[in-house]
């Protein structure tokens, strides 16, 4: 009797359960929509920070770097020529910590004891300016700083001069690149887990000390470079084993080394300029950060939290705008569906009085009434969830479909510090000039789709309850004073 009833009441009223049902269906899409978007914009948030430090790492150890005061601290470059003034064709290059201070590979050890920490590893950072040219007797100083920001204008790898020739002329040009020792032993941290390898193979577990180097496919094609080829550092020739790409944006460093090789080149024995942190699990990140700043004095920790909000530009301002806006909107359109949704209900159940008293007066119980109009509510909430998630996955399907680009401008750090942008790559001043471009996507998931089925039973049940107040108020006098 129950479901013939409902069947047949349904049927009847098919307008008003339209409109019901419609309103919670806008509700429930626009949750939809917003979750599916804010999920999105965190998976980009993501891209553009393991650009910066790479797959599995949750933070990273560094020291800042001191401010050079002093002019003598600058790279210098010498060249000698014949002394009648001949010109001379001469190379000179300079391997640079970049940066940050370095910090004993012992810290690597230490951090990895620390209470949550599942894995450390230790990585240097290096600066390679390389000069080529024609000199007569004399000497090159670079203005700015020892990491070629303030000394070189850089543009895909190479600059130009900013400084002097004392004593003599020049005829030159400059080569400044940059180049990360990473610990082969400890393949799944640091910044070369960020790019895919397209050519040749990545580094083996033995070769802690070999002669050979990974590049990035961006500086490897500048360079005209290939696997089994060879690359010269400070005298010392690397062969390129494998060509990577960055998976979003740019690469960390043009070149990777062994790290014992990375350390010789820069005479910083048993040094490195970064320390990449997992924890064992990711709500231990700040218990972690701080047992680190806590326990070994002198260092900075900074998360992907930290790095987060360092990003800048349209894709910030849309996550923000997902995050903020779009929640209390959501909230907002869903709360008023459901006061909607329980006013048109009501007001329904109002207009039958005459029908629901009649059959008061033939036995029906206030119980078996209000079942009744719950029971209405109930089929016309679940019809505006089923038109909900059907809205709500065509407008994520949209979203996907057009795929809006935004843009994330990485910076915010004063040069070299862990708090900037480069904080977890060790690229500071480097990775605080990025903008990266990132395609926006809407994915769906399933506890998207259940959270929308509980926001229908739940209007559902809100609809009935105003109905079915006002249906058990009825009395069988009520229907005598609708008869006409």
């Amino acid at each position: 009797m129950f479901f013939t009833y409902l069947r047949r009441e349904l049927r009847r009223r098919r307008k008003a359960a339209l409109v019901v049902a419609s309103g919670l269906a806008l509700g429930i899409a626009l949750v939809i929509v917003v979750s599916s978007v804010s999920s999105g914009m965190g998976k980009a948030q993501d891209k553009v920070l393991q650009s910066l430090y790479g797959l599995g790492t949750d933070m990273t150890v560094t020291k800042a770097a001191q401010p050079q005061a002093d002019s003598s601290d600058r790279p210098r470059f010498r060249f000698d020529a014949q002394d009648n003034g001949s010109d001379a064709e001469q190379s000179s290059d300079r391997v640079l910590v970049q940066g940050f201070e370095t910090l004993p590979t012992s810290t690597v050890t230490k951090v990895d004891q620390q209470s949550g920490v599942s894995d450390a590893v230790g990585g240097l950072s290096l600066q390679v300016i390389k000069i080529n040219g024609q000199f007569t007797r004399g000497e090159f100083q670079q203005n700015g700083n020892g990491g070629g920001e303030g000394g070189f204008r850089r543009g895909g790898g190479t600059g130009e001069p900013q400084g002097e020739v004392r004593g003599g002329g020049a005829n030159f040009d400059v080569n400044n690149y940059s180049v990360y020792g990473t610990d082969v032993t400890r393949p799944a941290l640091g910044p070369l887990t960020s790019s895919k390898l397209t050519s040749g193979r990545t580094f083996k577990s033995t070769e802690t000390n070999a002669k050979v180097a990974v590049l990035d496919s961006a500086y490897a094609k500048e360079k005209k470079l290939k696997v089994g080829s060879t690359l010269t550092i400070k005298s010392v020739k690397f062969t390129v084993i494998g060509i990577a790409t960055a998976d979003s944006g740019d690469a960390a460093a043009n070149v990777y080394i062994p790290l014992t090789q990375a350390q010789t080149l820069s005479d910083s024995k048993n040094k490195v300029t970064t320390i990449y942190v997992k924890a064992t699990d990711s709500q231990k990140i700040d218990s972690v950060k701080s047992s680190i700043q806590k326990n070994i004095s002198g260092t900075t920790v900074t998360t992907s939290a930290d790095l987060a909000s360092t990003v800048s530009g349209s894709l910030s301002t849309a996550s923000s705008l997902a995050s903020n806006v779009g929640k209390w909107l959501s909230i907002a359109v869903l709360v008023a569906a459901f006061l909607v949704a329980g006013l048109l209900t009501s007001s329904a159940v109002s207009r039958r009085v005459r029908e629901f008293g009649t059959l008061k007066a033939l036995g029906w119980k206030s119980g078996r009434v209000t079942r009744q109009v719950v029971g209405e509510a109930m089929v016309n909430g679940l019809l505006g969830g089923v038109l909900g998630i059907a809205l709500g996955l065509a407008g994520a399907y949209a979203v996907t479909a057009i795929s809006p680009t935004l843009q994330a401008q990485l910076g915010g750090g004063g040069g070299g510090g862990a708090g900037g942008a480069g904080g977890f790559g060790g690229f500071g001043r480097r990775a605080a000039a990025r903008t990266l471009d990132v395609s926006l996507s809407a994915p769906v998931s399933l506890t998207t789709v259940a959270i929308a089925v509980a926001l229908a039973v739940a209007g559902g049940l809100i609809a009935g309850a105003f109905g079915g107040w006002r249906a058990s108020r009825l009395r069988p006098a009520d229907a005598l004073r609708r008869v006409e």
